[in-house]
């Protein structure tokens, strides 16, 4: 592709144009093969310039990921102004809806050699974090009262959602809509299941 022409900007859109391109190669490619040379060249910067933002390759891979992440979060913030089961149900179609816009980066990241890099893993499990504090948030709504075993379980259902999801995508072999309801009806399931097992075993 031919380098754009160079452009002054200021510190802070320079950096967010670094990472919006390196977040676009990662529609087309791994994100250990993004080069400094290739986003440099898009940019209209020297390579020298672009360690000028970021300390190293892996610090600018980081900042990629991490705009994805906050990215996906944003698209899939609950609306308060929603019943809770009529909230979950957005915020899981928001979420089916995102990861197949981007599904080379989302299977990418969660599925190549970034998940196992320690940096990566940290902003991963912040994002959950923050999706699992979302959901355990609600779950009074929806007739649950959160506790220690409920809010381990709700970290399993975002494991499972990320599990379906990706095999979903890989072999599509029930409608969307269909996927969406299964992951709204395996929430209540799971959470419900912590307490009620507890009861089963303790007679």
């Amino acid at each position: 592709m031919d380098a754009v022409k160079r452009v002054r900007l200021s510190p802070e859109e320079r950096r967010a144009q670094l990472i919006d391109l390196g977040v676009r190669m990662l529609a087309e490619r791994p994100l250990e093969q993004i080069s400094v040379e290739d986003i440099a060249d898009q940019a209209g910067v020297s390579r020298g310039l672009l360690f000028h933002y970021f300390a190293s390759k892996h610090d600018f891979h980081v900042a990629i990921v991490r705009h994805t992440s906050t990215e996906m979060l944003a698209r899939t913030a609950p609306d308060l102004e929603l019943p809770a089961i009529d909230m979950l149900r957005d915020v899981m179609a928001s979420y089916v809806d995102y990861v197949t816009e981007n599904r080379d980066t989302y299977v990418s990241l969660l599925r190549g050699t970034a998940s196992g890099d320690p940096a990566m893993r940290e902003v991963f499990e912040s994002t959950r974090a923050e999706m699992a504090r979302r959901v355990v948030e609600q779950l009074p709504n929806l007739g649950i009262e959160p506790d220690a075993r409920i809010a381990l379980s709700v970290r399993g259902w975002i494991a499972f959602v990320e599990e379906a999801t990706i095999t979903w995508l890989r072999t599509p072999e029930i409608p969307r809509d269909e996927l969406i309801e299964l992951l709204v009806a395996a929430l209540p399931a799971v959470a419900l299941s912590a307490g009620a097992a507890e009861a089963l075993l303790r007679g």
